[in-house]
């Protein structure tokens, strides 16, 4: 069997015997093709919101409304989610008062020139337009409490909104289940204390906190209760492809229209796992598999169907090396990835640190099986961070048989990020 892989701008493809293939685990996503355009499915989720009125009716009598953003890490088509959004608010209430929040999380300020890209210079001409920033005291309140105990603050200008609605993208996501909907306010416009406390060892270590699960999910709950907080009336999310075009449009109710963006989701992504010795999975290519940081994402697919003591061979460009400085030192620390877990798990959660969430993750998967890495990182660097480098597929086949002591069953994922074993 021939297999292409996504990398980098490229891909990766490498002849395998037929009898070491147990499955080739693929979304249906790329093969997805809507009835309608792009903005067509925009238009008609916002035509039909779920568990809500139309946007034009919530915005009937509100002076002060804020519409959330995405940042320049997410790769929202907000040229065409924010103008009839915009235009659904101005037809409610041509008075009102907007401004558009970029949720940045703990990123740093998006740029002028990537609000441009992102929006287009009419928008950013015309709009008022704020950066949210985690660390801005002045610019952030309290307004009440997480149900893991943590403080929940968030940026005044939301809190103070009369009107919150939000635009955003859903994908399956390794630790909230999904992204979208509710992560716009936490860790979208939360102060860092509180996404840090959200993001704690014990919550990551949650056997709930996976890809795909939003039942049980501590993360997700802490989440939830945050977009309740806030007043989070109204998102218009979507789901993309790899080519960033928009296969499915969900409007309404945060909760509701989540959930139903969601279900879409999962019914493409969704496949059941295929146990193996050896898993082959990537990071779904650029822009996803930039550093080390990021592969660690698609690592969790192979995870999830990976034999305990197998092989996840990780196809990730990485042109930018790790990724976060705080993840390379722990991860390059002279002591074992399962002592690196049991100091992390050992982490209260008031104590969170930057990037401990990714190291934590990484740990846990090198605890139970050997990584090999193909990408253009240093190799110095990859074997520091515990893992075995490889220039290609044959090669990371050669090195994971060695590591086998024998010529391991393979399952293929060629998509790890948009895909959901189970």
């Amino acid at each position: 069997m021939n297999i292409s892989i996504p990398y980098g701008r490229t891909h990766l493809s490498a002849d395998i015997p037929d009898s070491r293939i147990g499955a080739v685990l693929r979304s249906r996503l790329e093969a997805y093709t809507p009835a309608l355009g792009e903005r067509e499915l925009v238009e008609a989720a916002l035509r039909a919101p779920i568990g809500s009125e139309p946007l034009e009716k919530l915005a009937e009598g509100k002076q002060n409304i804020v519409l959330i953003a995405s940042d320049h890490t997410r790769p929202v088509p907000s040229k065409i989610l924010i103008p009839p959004m915009l235009a659904a608010i101005r037809r409610g209430n041509p008075q009102a008062r907007i401004t558009i929040l970029i949720a940045t999380g703990c990123h740093r300020e998006t740029t002028q020139a990537e609000l441009t890209e992102k929006f287009g210079p009419e928008i950013v001409a015309r709009e008022n337009i704020v950066v949210h920033d985690c660390a801005d005291e002045h610019n952030l309140v309290t307004i009440g409490t997480l149900p893991s105990g943590g403080a929940l603050r968030i940026n005044r200008l939301a809190a103070q909104a009369d009107l919150l609605v939000s635009e955003g993208f859903i994908e399956p996501h390794f630790f909230a289940g999904f992204s979208g909907g509710r992560k716009s306010v936490l860790p979208g416009i939360a102060a860092r204390e509180t996404v840090y406390w959200n993001h704690n060892a014990a919550f990551i270590s949650h056997p709930c906190a996976r890809t795909g699960i939003l039942d049980g999910n501590p993360i997700h709950r802490d989440m939830i209760h945050a977009a309740r907080a806030a007043g989070l009336a109204f998102i218009c999310n979507v789901v993309i492809n790899a080519k960033h075009q928009v296969v499915g449009a969900f409007a309404g109710a945060c909760e509701q229209a989540h959930l139903a963006g969601a279900a879409f989701l999962r019914d493409l992504c969704q496949c059941l796992k295929v146990p193996s010795d050896i898993v082959i999975t990537t990071n779904n290519g650029h822009p996803l598999d930039q550093n080390i940081y990021q592969a660690v994402k698609g690592m969790t697919a192979a995870e999830a169907t990976c034999r305990d003591g197998g092989v996840i061979i990780m196809a990730a460009a990485c042109n930018d090396g790790h990724g976060g400085e705080s993840f390379m030192q722990t991860m390059t620390q002279d002591i074992s990835a399962a002592e690196i877990l049991a100091a992390i798990e050992a982490t209260p959660k008031k104590d969170t640190v930057p990037d401990q969430w990714e190291s934590q993750i990484l740990a846990r998967i090198l605890s139970r099986f050997h990584v090999v890495l193909i990408s253009h990182a240093d190799a110095g660097l990859v074997k520091a961070m515990k893992m075995h480098p490889a220039g290609d597929i044959s090669q990371a086949l050669e090195i994971a048989d060695r590591l086998l002591g024998r010529k391991g069953s393979i399952t293929v994922i060629p998509e790890g990020i948009s895909t959901i074993i189970s």
